[in-house]
């Protein structure tokens, strides 16, 4: 027997062994490993990834797009998912192992901010499927482009730029965007263009887009903002009043903004400017035609020659219209006559008034109708102070209630009016600057205070008209317009005389004027007192009330003399 042995391995010796072989066995799956094709099949390839059995993939894993079939003895990256199933074999895929090197080179490419690679595969709601070399990827359909895109079959499956917005491995989620691309792709050519524009320069260009406040102009690559106020000197209600589009115009560069990279144009700015010299040719006072052209709350705009328009304030287009929407007193494109009140070159304003062309009625009504003159019109209106009176056309006069009736007061008297009614009246006053007209419906008949001659101590025949407990309510004067009133104690000196029902309506009586008081309308008249005025003067005539003659005898004296003669 050899001092050399050898035997077998024990039992021991091949668990050792086989655990040496399957040592690493839990880090090896589920990861990239590196393998060689043994054998390409028809519709598989067998793969030995260095374990003790092989695994089997198929051959379309191996031949997608921009891929070829590999060859016998090639190393390759497959992703081992399994290391044996039941069949012994070891779970490969390909599909997976591509996927897991797209996302390390696609988070590579995110952390640098790069643009991707990649095509459009599919529709998915709310957007698409992109292929991103083996990772798929959704885009959102406002990402497509940078303006709405109807058809996005040109797009599919055409391999083209994406920019990465948002990365997930361990949800495997990808958000990739199109427009971003164009976007920046956009703004390095905008920023070229911009470059070779200058502020002042005149270009051609054709109308892309028109909106409310203007239209964009396309100046070969770039677009520039033609605004509605920079279309013309004159008042632009629509920018499509001006341009349509696919028109081509001639535009100035009025300002480029590099950090924002807008530019704004101007048409108007290839013309000469109207404002030049507006004050000399529109002087203050100055009358002319024009033509409205707008209507606001405030007034109306009338363009004297494109490009210079002034505006008639509401309160310059008429004398008598008040509070009145100026489209009540004018309507767009009539020609007006207006005079210049005021221009103001540097803020390009030129007030202008449309009354001022006209002569006020106030002056003209006082021209025709001086004071005291009578006029005769409609009542318009009744107000708690008095009536309004239609004297003109455009004027009306107001009646004061004071000025109604001499007698009865205003509140009673302007029951006896109703709308429409004709009146006439006085003219009392006329206020130009005012523009008030006063009228007078009492002072068509003279004033019976005044047309009485009422004079203080004078003897007056009064009718009696009313009997009270107090008194005697009579009249006077011509035809009795004069009312008084006699109190009980001044009916008669005799204390039992003094009895209002002694009297009755209708009776005359004669009475002496005590008091006139003009303000109120009061003529205050006594009989006590025109009695003892009569005693008094009779006594003075036929002798003295000492001397032993009565009353009655002295009266009767004087009466008797009186008969003789």
């Amino acid at each position: 027997m050899s001092d050399t042995q050898t035997s077998a391995p024990s039992r021991d010796d091949f668990a050792s062994m086989l655990e040496a072989s399957l040592a690493g066995r839990d880090l090896m799956e589920g990861a990239v490993v590196r393998g060689t094709v043994t054998a390409v099949l028809h519709d598989t390839v067998v793969i030995d990834v260095g374990l003790k059995t092989e695994g089997r993939v198929a051959l379309r894993e191996f031949t997608g797009p921009g891929s070829e079939a590999p060859k016998l003895g090639e190393q390759v990256d497959i992703y081992l998912e399994r290391i044996e199933n039941a069949l012994g074999e070891a779970v490969l895929s390909r599909d997976k192992a591509r996927r897991e090197e797209a996302w390390d080179r696609l988070e590579t490419t995110f952390e640098s901010k790069e643009p991707v690679n990649g095509a459009i595969v599919g529709r998915v709601k709310g957007g698409f499927t992109v292929d991103l070399g083996g990772a798929s990827a959704f885009l959102p359909g406002s990402q497509v482009d940078i303006r709405p895109v109807r058809d996005v079959a040109p797009l599919m499956n055409k391999e083209q730029p994406f920019a990465i917005l948002k990365m997930d491995r361990p949800r495997g989620n990808i958000v990739v965007s199109r427009r971003a691309v164009l976007e920046e792709s956009r703004a390095e050519q905008r920023a070229e263009l911009v470059g070779q524009l200058a502020e002042g320069e005149v270009r051609e260009g054709v109308v892309k887009n028109i909106t409310d406040y203007g239209a964009f102009v396309d100046l070969g690559g770039i677009d520039g903002l033609l605004h509605v106020t920079d279309m013309s000197w004159s008042r632009v209600g629509h920018p499509s009043e001006v341009v349509e589009v696919g028109q081509t115009v001639q535009v100035q560069i009025i300002k480029i903004n590099k950090e924002t990279q807008r530019i704004s144009l101007g048409m108007k700015q290839l013309q000469s400017d109207p404002w030049d010299g507006v004050a000399l040719k529109y002087p203050n006072g100055a009358v002319f035609k024009g033509r409205v052209t707008n209507i606001a709350e405030y007034g109306a705009f009338v363009e004297l020659e494109p490009g210079v328009e002034g505006l008639v304030h509401v309160s310059e287009m008429s004398w008598t219209k008040k509070n009145v929407h100026p489209g009540k007193i004018v309507s767009t494109s009539q020609e007006v006559d207006v005079m210049v009140l005021d221009v103001d070159p540097d803020k390009r304003r030129v007030s202008l008034g449309i009354k001022q062309t006209q002569r006020n009625p106030w002056e003209v009504f006082a021209e025709a109708h001086p004071v005291g003159a009578e006029v005769e019109g409609e009542v318009k209106n009744i107000t708690e102070f008095g009536l309004f009176i239609g004297v003109d056309e455009e004027i009306d006069g107001m009646v004061h209630l004071s000025d109604l009736d001499w007698d009865r007061s205003g509140e009673d008297a302007i029951q006896d009016y109703k709308k429409g009614d004709s009146v006439r009246a006085k003219v009392l006053d006329v206020d130009v600057e005012k523009e008030r007209v006063s009228l007078g419906v009492k002072q068509l008949g003279g004033d019976p205070m005044d047309e009485g001659g009422f004079k203080r101590g004078e003897t007056v025949t009064c009718t009696v008209t009313e009997i009270t407990t107090g008194g005697v309510e009579v009249s006077l004067g011509p035809d009795n317009l004069v009312k008084a009133f006699i109190r009980k104690s001044d009916i008669s000196r005799d204390r039992a005389e003094q009895r209002p029902e002694r009297f009755a309506v209708g009776d005359k009586v004669d009475a002496r004027v005590t008091n006139i008081d003009k303000a109120s309308r009061r003529v205050s008249v006594s009989i006590k007192a025109l009695e003892m005025a009569e005693e008094k003067e009779a006594v003075e005539q036929y002798g003295s009330s000492d001397s032993g003659a009565s009353l009655g005898d002295i009266l009767g004296a004087a009466l008797k003399g009186q008969d003789e003669e």
